[in-house]
């Protein structure tokens, strides 16, 4: 095999892709290109089709590089033996001084991990893949202390916003204002992919099958295709529901918990969702307490979910966990995330915790007036604040902004109000 023709007819795409799709620079770009100044290994994860070829790309700019996409149909059963040939095709084609190599899609080959950990050594490598447990094998026994790991997601509203080219500031005019709910309300419908605004939203409902069929059926050697994508249809309908393994053997068509407690964790290992656990100082009501479910992205909800009519409380809070997600990747590692209830059903919908401390209390809801926001919201919080020593507490709403003294029943604490484009956008948050 010639591996050449392959590297340059895969450089020549991408190139044309380059110049002719509109592309944004990253918002995690500059944060990312700081751990791969020296040798070193990027690896940059997350969910198949959010970015992370192009964002590779941009990390090493003008840069010589050599880049190969591992998925391609042409390579399909290489084996790790063969990366070598791959890298002599590096220096036959950029010369023997290459210092930066891209290995995109490296879940692709088996074993290799030796492969990246040599490269290390003298050169700035960067691995994508669309599994979580790409790092969690040998190569994090490899690369102790020498490799940085960065979670990619479809495009946050920021991103949107630059996308479409819209401007704005700290001071927003009525106008501005109105212009930003409008991508904000098609954000909660559509989602953030990249693709969807060039394919619409037929190019998420086959980003959804690629997933659960590619990255889960097929990687994980399962049989039963109909009953996974069945339960995976499910999870991301039911976005920002409670849910017990027990629950869903109807939906799955199983008899067995364990067996459904693993598809949960394929599903959730392809960035398909996420599962937030109820907060809870002792670790064994946490691991016992129902899970949250989350969608990756919100496109994928209203593409391939169940449900009819919208349910905008819902998406707002789906929309609000990812941007969590997202800023814990980001910029802030040690943040956790939790959601609370307590045994009279009081509910908050996130915890963010770090290090020891309960930092915020977050409340998601539809409201435009403080009249409209539910007093059993407010309860909640107020009474999850004094149990878990917490006085941020924040209620995301649709247009309400305010801060205000709220009492319930004795207890008093002070809530802020926040739109959700503003939140989302990251200002004042």
């Amino acid at each position: 095999m010639d591996f050449r023709v392959i590297i340059e007819e895969q450089r020549e795409e991408m190139v044309e892709k380059l110049e002719s799709e509109k592309i944004i620079e990253r918002e995690v770009l500059g944060e990312a290109k700081k751990f791969i100044q020296k040798p070193n290994i990027l690896a940059l994860l997350g969910v198949r089709r959010c970015g992370k070829s192009v964002l590779s790309w941009q990390i090493f700019g003008d840069e010589k590089f050599g880049y190969i996409n591992l998925a391609d149909e042409r390579l399909e059963g290489i084996e790790a033996k063969d990366l070598n040939d791959i890298l002599v095709a590096f220096y036959s084609l950029y010369g023997k001084d290459l210092k930066c190599i891209i290995l995109d899609e490296i879940q692709n080959v088996r074993a290799w991990e030796k492969f990246a950990s040599r490269l290390r050594n003298t050169k700035r490598v960067i691995i994508t893949g669309s599994n979580s447990t790409l790092l969690s094998g040998e190569l994090a026994t490899f690369l102790t202390g020498r490799h940085i790991e960065f979670e990619l997601f479809p495009f946050s509203l920021r991103e949107v916003l630059e996308y479409k080219g819209v401007e704005y500031g700290e001071v927003f005019t009525s106008r501005k204002k109105g212009e930003i709910i409008l991508f904000l309300e098609d954000f909660l419908i559509n989602g953030g992919f990249p693709e969807r605004f060039s394919f619409g939203n037929r190019m998420i409902r086959q980003i959804f099958n690629d997933i659960v069929i590619k990255d889960v059926v097929v990687r994980a050697g399962l049989k039963k295709k109909e009953s996974i994508l069945k339960l995976a249809r499910f999870l991301v309908s039911n976005s920002a529901s409670e849910f017990t393994y027990r629950s869903l053997k109807s939906v799955a068509g199983t008899k067995r918990s364990a067996t459904i407690s693993e598809w949960v964790s394929l599903l959730e290992e392809a960035y398909l969702i996420f599962r937030l656990e109820r907060f809870s100082p002792k670790l064994k009501e946490q691991f016992l307490a129902p899970k949250k479910v989350y969608s990756i992205d919100n496109g994928l909800i209203n593409a391939v979910g169940f449900k009819i009519t919208e349910n905008t409380g819902s998406l707002m809070e789906n929309a609000v966990a990812v941007e969590l997600m997202r800023r814990r990747s980001y910029n802030k590692p040690e943040m956790e995330v939790f959601y609370f209830k307590d045994s009279q059903g009081h509910e908050v919908d996130f915890v963010i915790k770090e290090g020891l401390k309960v930092k915020e209390l977050i409340q998601v809801t539809y409201a435009n007036y403080f009249d409209e926001v539910d007093h059993r919201e407010m309860r909640a919080l107020l009474k999850a604040g004094e149990l878990l020593g917490c006085k941020e507490l924040k209620i995301i709403t649709w247009d309400y902004e305010d801060e205000r003294e709220v009492s319930w029943f004795g207890r008093r604490g002070r809530i802020k109000f926040v739109p959700l484009w503003k939140w989302l956008l990251d200002l004042g948050s």
